[in-house]
């Protein structure tokens, strides 16, 4: 039986590269080199557009660095093509890209079970098992048809920063809902004129990520950045994103003058998102900035602020666990297209969703990874219900908590349950 994979990307080829490895024929179909993307100038597979950088290598301590230890052991050939062309880069893992891009698209092409045919898709098939892996500038008329099939489809991602619980300075916030209506879950993080004005001032002139010209329009169309808002007035932010109305502090029994709030964005209260902090600065900027409200001073930032041109699916609302659609199980989506954010995160949706759908093709029993893995639990995270879900990336945050007061121990006691997790997954799957 032969099988469809959309889409020549990171999550395309790691999806096309297991199935052939496994003796099933393989209809790899992509745009290039008929077409491309505004984004797009190669002719290759799996190319990197923004970046050369597949961020941190290292495994037990940064949640990225462990995803891709994970993606290793799975066999990866993300990984396989990193370490070939890889180049020096300090502690991350960096890519001569047009080596890298050359590399999978040579071994794609040598594989003797995937047919690739240069076509655009412009519906969701009806029959077969399809992977669809077209990311973040899916075109519009295959764009149109998953919403229709799906029931929902973003068209671009404006994201607010996410920090850790665990490291915000309680000593400087307080928690509780506006006028005391709601359920609490809110930390509210008070500044006074002096901080607001610091805070102000560094934020309207902090340097800002360039968009793509393609991306323009569309991302601030429909949301506008915290900075550009800033820009407007000196107290714009005090009657929007920063309004301490209805926000009595209990250490001082007033309303501070602008007030943050963060919410919940786990059920285990692990996460929290900055709201109304949707921002265009660069990250090191992000940092920088957002430290300097006083609560967040020591901040392990999980998650930075993205506005850009993405294409995803409600992966809560559409998504199965296995990555197949509610609807439509016999189409599975991966890649950026499903509600994960990043090179690595993308290429481990493909070949995660290529797992899965080879086990459901030969009729085998359902074997989902643990979420102990950062692999499961950004499946878990894209897959659970969630009235503001936004794509997510590899973080620590999204694992299950330990019991570990240390952060430098948490991260080093998830990342061996991790590993455990991947090789006991290996030996149930095989």
């Amino acid at each position: 039986m032969k099988i469809s994979v959309i889409g020549a990307g990171l999550a395309g080829a790691e999806a096309a590269n297991y199935f052939a490895n496994r003796g099933v024929k393989v209809a790899l179909y992509d745009i290039k080199p008929n077409a491309f993307t505004p984004a797009h100038k190669s002719e290759k597979f799996a190319e990197l557009v923004c970046s050369n950088s597949l961020k941190s290598n290292d495994m037990f301590g940064n949640a990225a660095g462990l995803l891709k230890e994970e993606l290793r052991l799975l066999g990866s050939i993300t990984m396989e093509a990193a370490e070939r062309t890889k180049v020096p880069a300090g502690g991350a893992l960096a890519v001569n890209r047009e080596e890298f891009s050359a590399y999978i698209t040579e071994k794609i092409k040598a594989n003797s079970n995937i047919e690739f045919i240069s076509e655009e898709i412009k519906e969701v098939p009806t029959d077969g098992l399809t992977i669809i892996a077209t990311g973040p500038l899916t075109t519009a008329p295959l764009a149109e048809s998953i919403r229709g099939v799906a029931g929902a489809l973003y068209f671009y991602d404006a994201s607010a920063p996410i920090v850790s619980a665990d490291s915000i300075d309680m000593e400087s916030a307080f928690k509780g809902d506006r006028y005391g209506k709601g359920d609490g879950d809110h930390i509210n993080c008070p500044m006074n004129k002096e901080e607001y004005d610091a805070f102000y001032d560094a934020l309207i002139s902090a340097e800002r990520a360039t968009l793509h010209e393609f991306e323009k329009s569309d991302v601030f169309e429909g949301c506008m950045p915290v900075e550009v808002m800033a820009a407007r007035g000196r107290d714009t932010l005090r009657f929007g994103p920063l309004k301490p109305a209805g926000l009595d502090n209990p250490k001082t029994g007033r309303w501070a003058y602008a007030t943050l709030q963060l919410r919940k964005e786990d059920k285990a209260g692990t996460m929290y998102n900055m709201v109304g902090f949707q921002t265009n600065l660069k990250f090191g900027e992000q940092k920088r900035v957002f430290s300097m409200i006083p609560a967040l001073k020591n901040a392990e930032f999980l998650r930075y602020g993205v506005m850009h041109r993405n294409a995803f699916i409600d992966a809560p609302k559409s998504l199965n666990p296995d990555f197949s659609l509610k609807v439509r199980p016999n189409i599975f989506i991966a890649g950026q297209l499903s509600g994960v954010e990043g090179y690595v995160e993308s290429a481990g949706a493909g070949l995660l969703a290529a797992i899965y759908a080879y086990r459901k093709l030969n009729g085998e029993k359902e074997i989902l990874i643990s979420d102990n893995t950062v692999l499961g639990a950004l499946a878990r995270y894209i897959t659970t219900e969630n009235k503001n879900f936004q794509p997510m990336n590899a973080n620590f945050g999204i694992l299950p908590p330990l019991p570990v007061r240390d952060k430098k121990e948490k991260k080093r006691c998830m990342a061996e349950r991790s590993l455990a997790a991947v090789k006991e997954f290996i030996n149930e799957i095989n």
